[in-house]
């Protein structure tokens, strides 16, 4: 599978100074953590599964999570175990492997990882893995246990995805000890986990939170000082960090404004329509989001409607400009220093201190690719969403 695979070839070319690579459930697992991108959640009880899978996969979904979690009652759980079974084994039967997108099913308990790899058997070839809610150092041994046994049961890697979101890591006199705890638990397991999440719904629940869609996560101080903290542990750039995934955009219709739209209309020059659809759809704080998470050290974004998918990868997508940055910083070589004049002379780049930006920069311009000189978001947002 590839970002951007929906398109043509022409039409890949015309965007892209370098397209992106192709990567598959065998790749490293930093590349699949950038590769996820928008990864895309749905209820485990949908009926006809198999059919999404397929649609938003033709859309340009690269990463789904089937959920048997928060997303469906206590009373559901059973049936949406047995369509969960049911479709993924008619995926298995009717698919090639190298046509689906990374597929995750998030489970409430440990015991519900071995029984559905058993369940499943060989139609477990088309999961990626599971994703572990409400992480912490506690209860997360026997997901991680239990995701091992059932890799050994079904012979191949299975992928884990913790998901912090425990009301432990939001109260300040827990939080330090309990991340700490936590990585301590995860380096255990590092060649499993492709990316963590942060539940950031969860967090605000604790305090009776809810944003608006004026307003971006980072606006709600008390959820934003946890996610510095995650960042702050889990995020470093000396090899014992982690990729972390945007938490994520809860709104997907029209609601009623008290602030301006926070799209400049400079950018869509031309194309007015599809700013008035961005703003009519509450995408300009998403938007906004996708930036701020980015500049936070977070990379790809929790989704729960389509409509994310294509703004969460074309802001991912590296520009001309930041990918000429990052491979002269690089060339200067590991013993280079100083600052030089970046390519666009604009900026400087200081050697050193930039070079783990770049190294981060060219990973993900790996699996998403550079535009070309010209190319920008909005170009890569109206290719992702016709």
């Amino acid at each position: 599978m590839r970002h951007y695979g929906q398109l043509g070839t022409a039409e890949r070319r015309a965007l892209f100074h370098q397209e992106p690579a192709p990567f598959d459930l065998d790749s490293d697992v930093r590349t699949l953590g950038v590769a996820l991108g928008a990864t895309l959640y749905s209820p485990a009880t949908r009926p006809r599964l198999v059919s999404d899978v397929h649609k938003q996969t033709a859309r340009g979904v690269v990463s789904m999570v089937l959920c048997l979690e928060d997303s469906i009652s206590d009373a559901e759980v059973a049936g949406a175990e047995e369509n969960l079974v049911r479709q993924l084994t008619r995926l298995h039967r009717e698919s090639p492997l190298d046509s689906l997108p990374l597929i995750f099913i998030r489970v409430r308990n440990p015991g519900q990882i071995l029984s559905l790899t058993q369940r499943l058997g060989a139609a477990g070839a088309v999961l990626a893995g599971y994703v572990l809610p409400k992480f912490t150092a506690a209860a997360g041994q026997e997901f991680l246990e239990a995701l091992v046994a059932a890799e050994a049961r079904g012979g191949r890697r299975l992928l884990a995805m913790p998901v912090l979101e425990s009301p432990e890591l939001m109260h300040l006199e827990t939080r330090a000890a309990g991340l700490a705890d936590a990585a301590r638990l995860l380096e255990k397991y590092r060649e499993r986990i492709p990316a963590l999440r942060i539940g950031v719904t969860d967090f605000c629940s604790v305090y009776g939170l809810r944003r608006t869609p004026d307003m971006t996560v980072y606006d709600v101080h008390p959820v934003a000082s946890v996610i510095a903290d995650v960042v702050n542990v889990f995020g470093r750039a000396d090899g014992s960090g982690f990729t972390i995934s945007g938490p994520v955009w809860e709104y997907f219709r029209v609601q009623p404004r008290m602030f301006q739209p926070q799209l400049r209309t400079s950018p869509f020059r031309g194309r007015v329509e599809l700013r008035e659809r961005l703003i009519e759809h509450d995408m300009d704080g998403l938007l906004q989001e996708i930036e701020l998470d980015r500049a936070n050290g977070l990379q790809g974004k929790t989704c729960i409607h389509p409509s994310h998918v294509a703004a969460v990868h074309a802001l991912s997508v590296v520009s001309h400009e930041e990918f000429c940055d990052a491979v002269d910083i690089l060339n200067a070589g590991p013993d280079g220093g100083g600052v030089l004049r970046s390519t666009y002379t604009n900026k400087m780049n200081e050697v050193k201190p930039h070079r783990s930006w770049a190294a981060r920069t060219l990973l993900r311009a790996e699996v998403f690719g550079v535009a070309r000189d010209g190319v920008d978001y909005v170009d890569l947002l109206e290719a992702g969403i016709k």
